[in-house]
């Protein structure tokens, strides 16, 4: 049986990374983001190097259209041996600790905790029928540890790690593993990574901040879920020190 691997937010950097990576394991891809072009131009691109790829349009802040999106994924590649949950707000919103206000996390709730749940609700009890499935994520490493200014989204993607650690400990002993991959540098190619160059080439004062590539972000999630040997990896290696 072919595999697959869904992937939530398949937006310039990590997720279109994580689509190729499983593409050349064998994976069949489902692409997920709101807007169709670029999606069918990635599509493309992974046909091009043999790989089969679906494309599904969807806003992952609306929760209740995740039954819906999930019958769409099966009927273009069965229940997905793998999913990627990776999606960033219109707006992360980042703010001071002391500016936080229980609207602004309600904001952010859906498209990083509301629909993560739903989506692993949908797929996850096939996985542990056939005692195999990974559920994977990659994000900002303030979700480990918070940092001045930077409240907010991050708030809730502390939550989120919270239940996939949870998650993890119940269900790599049904076959199914999680892995969640914390990012504390700059993501070559994504818009975040050219403003932080603009910026800085205009002489802006601009945090030291390491840049990453993609691929290589990829690959550590697909070693990750390969080997089964840990379930957090953050990068860079030794940012958490001290």
């Amino acid at each position: 049986m072919t595999k697959s691997i869904a992937v939530f937010g398949t937006g310039p950097g990590v997720g279109q990374a994580v689509a190729r990576r499983y593409g050349k394991e064998g994976y069949d891809v489902v692409l997920v983001a709101r807007r169709r072009g670029p999606l069918d131009l990635l599509a493309r691109d992974l046909s091009a190097d043999g790989i089969t790829a679906h494309v599904i349009t969807a806003d992952l802040d609306q929760t209740s259209a995740v039954p819906a999106l999930a019958e769409q994924i099966r009927a273009s590649v069965g229940n997905p041996t793998a999913l990627y949950y990776g999606p960033v707000p219109t707006d992360p919103g980042f703010v001071p600790a002391v500016d936080l206000t229980p609207e602004r996390l309600q904001d952010r709730m859906p498209i990083t905790m509301y629909t993560l749940l739903a989506l692993v609700r949908e797929f996850l009890p096939a996985m542990v029928e056939r005692r195999d499935g990974a559920i994977l994520s990659a994000q900002g490493a303030a979700a480990v540890r918070g940092r001045p200014n930077m409240s907010g989204w991050p708030t809730v993607l502390a939550a989120q790690r919270n239940y996939l650690q949870s998650l993890a400990a119940e269900v790599s002993g049904k076959g199914v593993y999680v892995g969640m991959l914390y990012i504390g540098a700059r993501i070559a190619g994504t818009p975040f990574d050219a403003d932080y160059e603009r910026r800085r080439a205009q002489g802006e004062p601009m945090p030291d901040m390491a840049a990453a590539d993609p691929a290589e972000l990829a690959d550590i999630l697909w070693d990750m879920h390969a080997q089964r040997n840990r379930h957090e990896t953050v990068v860079p290696t030794g940012l958490l020190d001290g």
